[in-house]
């Protein structure tokens, strides 16, 4: 150190507050007490509208996912949105009591099963104390693929979410969902080429309604979700690839041409044999490789109209 240099001498950290703005407390006038403080969300007049929806969004979480496929368990975040709808009389909500709901499903250890879920929503309408409350929360799932030759194993991922909404006359409404990403070759190109054909990477978004003949504790609807996608595709998608499996991919893809129109249909074909589904969207988005554009096809089905 340069022996002529000085230490920087700084006022001290309650001085500097103050340089930068910081003020001295003021009075006190207004109680401390909950049970003393004016409640303004719980005032009752006619406020005009009802509402539809009041709640929070973009709330982010610790859960645990449950699935069939390895691993069986694991530990993932949660982006949810709750809510309730809101009577004209009512001027709002008690927002903190979406957070206190979650803290405490937490501290219990907080599975993303649909009964936990169901569970979740109806406790939440009667702390609300409203008509009805929904939730939606939306993780990313993981799962391990092997290599079709070596047996190499890796981690895929797919975005899932589960929807479930609670009224007190209608009863449940719930969805889940699921976009996994999948490999498609091009059947044009395959066609008019003289070797060789393009392809992309697809992502087949699917949102199913179950029935109640769905058991969670002996199915997984991700895995069915996923199947759907991915034994429809050209290929699928694989974390770890030698140059056998590589091979074994490249040729399973060319075998195998579809067009986005050809998946969303291939998809809903098996969506639609399932008992357990009464109704499905499928959609189909593929990332062309020698277009800047995506090509996009899309279905939705509901059995309980036929």
């Amino acid at each position: 150190m340069n022996e002529t240099s000085t230490k920087k001498q700084l006022p001290n950290k309650s001085d500097r507050h103050k340089l930068f703005g910081s003020v001295e407390p003021g009075p006190k006038t207004k109680p401390t007490e909950k049970n003393k403080m004016k409640d303004l969300q719980n005032t009752k007049k006619d406020f005009l509208f009802e509402l539809d929806a009041v709640g929070i969004s973009n709330v982010k979480h610790p859960v645990v996912v449950k699935s069939l496929l390895d691993p069986n368990t694991q530990t993932t975040v949660g982006h949810f949105y709750f809510a309730s709808s809101i009577s004209q009389d009512s001027k709002g909500t008690n927002m903190s009591r979406f957070t206190e709901q979650l803290q405490t499903y937490h501290e219990e250890g907080f599975t993303l099963e649909i009964d936990t879920l169901k569970s979740f929503v109806y406790e939440l309408k009667n702390r609300l104390d409203q008509k009805d409350a929904e939730l939606t929360v939306s993780f990313p799932w993981f799962f391990e693929r092997k290599a079709p030759y070596s047996e190499k194993k890796g981690l895929n991922h797919a975005d899932a979410w589960i929807k479930v909404h609670y009224h007190e006359d209608n009863g449940y409404d719930i969805q889940v969902g699921l976009t996994g990403t999948i490999t498609t070759l091009c059947p044009c190109s395959k066609e008019i080429s003289e070797y060789s054909a393009h392809n992309q990477r697809g992502n087949i978004t699917m949102e199913i309604t179950l029935n109640e003949d769905y058991d969670e504790q002996s199915m997984d609807w991700k895995a069915l979700l996923l199947e759907a996608a991915e034994s429809n595709a050209s290929a699928r998608i694989h974390p770890v690839l030698k140059r056998p499996d590589e091979k074994m991919v490249t040729e399973q893809a060319y075998e195998n041409p579809r067009f986005v129109e050809d998946m969303v249909r291939l998809v809903a074909s098996d969506l639609y044999e399932i008992d357990l589904i009464d109704q499905f969207s499928v959609k189909c988005v593929n990332e062309e490789s020698i277009h800047l554009h995506d090509a996009v096809a899309s279905i939705t089905y509901d059995k309980r109209s036929e």
